[in-house]
């Protein structure tokens, strides 16, 4: 696969590949009757260690998988071009740390669905335009709070049959990540002072040019130096001998 493939894959190709992953799993489920639940994570517990690689790719019922489907999709457009670069890194690294997190962290219980992953993109997008100040980027961090902002309430304990923990350990893994690749992917425009202009003081000064002196003042007439000699009557002129400047 050439690079340019390849980027075009990662940009626009791999959400939408993500999410219909998604659905086939959950097809998959059906023909086996919600088998695949035993690959969910189960925090602190060996059979629930598959849970970190697995437990996004499975949902609960169709309502859960189509309310993570479509803000995969969104948030993952926004991620795949606006970080081009390291987009694809976030992600992985993302997937992993949110399961890692739940399993040492999250309450003893099964636990699934991609919602971690929702809530991952949404914090990196939002802190990660904060934080290099680019203004583009900044509207993506403003898309995202009109877009999504309800769901900081999902980091909180309120409903026992959600995975509030998930919720929150994406985040804070979106978070962290934000601040770890901060100097590298985009970066905010840098406007150099032109040469033209004056250089400022420590103080902030600028340096202006002290008047010239009076001497140093050429615009006025041209002075002429006169020099006078004189020869003494008493003596006989001499004509080797040169008047002596003065």
């Amino acid at each position: 696969m050439s690079a340019k493939r390849k980027g075009v894959f990662f940009r626009e190709l791999f959400p939408f590949t993500f999410v219909v992953i998604l659905w086939v799993m959950h097809i998959v489920q059906g023909f086996f009757h919600n088998g695949l639940h035993d690959l969910a994570l189960l925090p602190r517990h060996t059979e629930g260690l598959y849970g970190i690689a697995f437990h996004p790719l499975l949902h609960a019922d169709f309502g859960h998988l189509i309310g993570n489907s479509i803000p995969l999709l969104v948030l993952g457009f926004l991620m795949f071009n606006a970080y081009k670069v390291i987009a694809h890194r976030v992600f992985f690294i993302m997937y992993v740390l949110t399961g890692l997190l739940m399993w040492m962290f999250a309450r003893e219980s099964w636990h699934l669905g991609a919602s971690g992953l929702v809530y991952g993109l949404a914090a990196f997008l939002f802190f990660s335009g904060i934080i290099r100040r680019h203004v583009k980027l900044m509207v993506i961090s403003l898309l995202v709070v009109f877009l999504y902002g309800s769901m900081v309430w999902g980091v909180l304990p309120i409903d026992p049959t959600v995975s509030w923990e998930g919720h929150l350990f994406g985040a804070l893994s979106g978070t962290m990540l934000a601040w770890v690749y901060r100097r590298e992917g985009p970066q905010r425009p840098v406007y150099w002072q032109n040469e033209t202009d004056e250089p400022e003081t420590e103080t902030g000064e600028e340096n202006i040019p002290a008047p010239p002196s009076p001497a140093a003042d050429n615009t006025g007439p041209p002075q002429i130096d006169i020099t006078y000699w004189y020869r003494d009557s008493s003596r006989p002129p001499d004509n080797d001998q040169k008047p002596p400047y003065t």
